[in-house]
């Protein structure tokens, strides 16, 4: 079975911590083993969370004046490869018979794409309204209130098509273990001429493991974060777990923009178009998600 593992931020930095190379370390250990668990079995892709690594990485450029800030896509591809090595040699000491790569991934959007005139997806540090304020006028940003703070937000366009596929489907059908589109991959717009070119967004991750696991005719997909499972009514005394459930339940009810929504619908996704499986759940039930006895299963109808 070809199986998506899409590990999500805590599978790297749990809440609360700070985002140090130990820290870091320890924790990719632990989402090691869970893949590693699934990999003796079966035929794995990986993709991962960025977040607070270019939070980290926007922190580092705020205290050095000297250099201005890379944009979102450099940030994007820093971050694919530092975590990508910090996976693949904790990957290589449990599968030492296994081949593993790391494949800085390019996913392409559409330039026209409504979100670049919406942006609403808060990254980085948090300031002061007057903090804000100034940064936005001297770096074209737009901002926006975070609860009591103000954050940088940026587009969150649609993934549309994964630049490197055919490179993955290669690796893949070589029986190595590939780790790809990290954080939603590297956003890039094709232009008319075939050029490409970086820009200033974050794709959904989830979205991007749906594309990806779709493109690759994969069997199942995992989503793996620090919830068990997909709740209704998350948060109240009256919340309940799903399951087993499908596309149209799942519909059916609203989900947290920035949390559980995106997972809900990139389960939704895949399932609909591939008649596969997808899991939700914590990240040290992996093993048995994939299997249905634990977190979400989503199936079709």
């Amino acid at each position: 079975m070809k199986v998506v593992v899409a590990l999500g931020g805590n599978a790297l930095l749990k809440r609360g911590e700070p985002p140090s190379a130990q820290a870091q370390r320890r924790n990719v250990a632990s989402a090691a083993d869970a893949v590693a668990s699934i990999a003796r079995a079966h035929a794995v892709v990986v993709t991962h969370g960025n977040g607070p690594q270019v939070g980290l990485l926007a922190l580092q450029a705020e205290e050095s004046a000297r250099v201005p800030p890379f944009p979102l896509d450099v940030l994007d591809a820093e971050t694919e490869g530092m975590i990508g090595y910090l996976i693949e040699q904790e990957l290589a000491s449990r599968l030492p018979d296994r081949r593993i790569a790391t494949l800085l991934t390019q996913i392409q959007v559409d330039a026209d794409d409504p979100a670049f005139s919406k942006p609403d997806k808060p990254i980085g540090l948090t300031y002061t309204a007057e903090q804000a304020k100034r940064l936005a006028q001297a770096r074209g940003w737009s901002i926006a209130p975070d609860g009591d703070v103000w954050r940088r937000v940026v587009p969150s366009p649609e993934p549309r098509r994964v630049l490197e596929l055919a490179t993955i489907r290669l690796l893949v059908d070589a029986g190595v273990i590939v780790i790809c589109a990290g954080g939603g991959g590297i956003p890039v717009v094709v232009t008319q001429g075939g050029g490409i070119r970086g820009v200033e967004a974050v794709i959904d991750k989830d979205l991007a493991a749906a594309l990806l696991a779709r493109a690759i005719k994969a069997n199942a997909l995992l989503m793996l974060t620090d919830v068990d499972a997909v709740y209704l009514e998350w948060n109240t005394p009256a919340a309940r777990a799903l399951r087993e459930t499908t596309p149209r339940e799942l519909r059916r009810h609203p989900f947290a923009a920035g949390t559980m929504g995106p997972k809900v619908e990139a389960a939704c996704r895949f399932v609909e178009a591939t008649r596969g499986v997808a899991g939700i759940g914590r990240l040290d039930d992996a093993m048995q998600i994939l299997d249905g006895r634990c977190g979400t299963t989503v199936r079709a109808g």
